[in-house]
């Protein structure tokens, strides 16, 4: 059975959903694909001023009572509390830079970035610090790639951006996360609801017919 996880790396409720996509990747016979929207990325962009600082804190404090996940001071220091960017165009490009180079450890990856900046309060909307928390990760060659984009990553990361917001705009997503399920014409959407209740009640949803 195949997953399709439509999110993107600085979205909240994304983190959020991050226990419930670890117990689906373990499930027998699923392969579980990320698929970026590029959401808050390039074009999307924002600068981390005080109004938006304060409405994504006030967010987060929802989504970490829904779902245990921590976001803790140092994130709210180091990320909300300064004049930066909010762009998730970098963490993208280093997740497709690890399913380029080592696909098998992307959704790895995906935690690792979430964990850097929920938790120990990296920016990781700074490519630097993509590059460096993917070296520091073993991720090698997609912290090189990450640093010094080429072509084929640039392409790569277009590519799977588009085929996400295909999906968005097929199945009428309005925003992520979102779960789709199936291959081919038999793929259908499921209620992105159901990441932050019971995991069973998910489970039945994902092996209905």
């Amino acid at each position: 059975m195949r997953i399709t996880y439509l999110f993107d790396p600085l979205c909240g409720w994304c983190y959020g959903a991050g226990p419930m996509l670890e117990q689906i990747a373990r499930l027998d016979d699923v392969t579980l694909e990320l698929a970026p929207t590029g959401l808050f990325a390039g074009e999307a962009a924002r600068p981390m001023d005080q109004h938006f600082a304060a409405y994504a804190w006030q967010n987060d404090q929802r989504i970490a009572r829904l779902t245990g996940q921590p976001f803790t001071e140092a994130y709210r220091t180091n990320i909300l509390g300064t004049s930066g960017t909010f762009d998730s165009a970098p963490t993208t490009l280093g997740l497709v830079a690890v399913g380029l180079t080592d696909p098998n450890r992307e959704f790895e990856a995906l935690k690792l970035l979430q964990r850097a900046r929920y938790i120990d309060g990296r920016d990781n909307s700074n490519p630097q610090i993509v590059a460096d928390l993917l070296e520091r990760a073993q991720f090698a060659d997609a912290a090189r790639r990450v640093g010094m984009p080429d072509d084929t990553l640039i392409t790569a990361y277009r590519r799977r951006i588009e085929a996400a917001r295909a999906d968005m705009a097929r199945f009428a997503v309005e925003g992520v996360p979102a779960l789709v399920v199936g291959d081919g014409a038999e793929r259908r959407l499921v209620s992105s609801s159901l990441l932050f209740g019971r995991f069973e009640l998910l489970a039945a949803q994902l092996r209905a017919a």
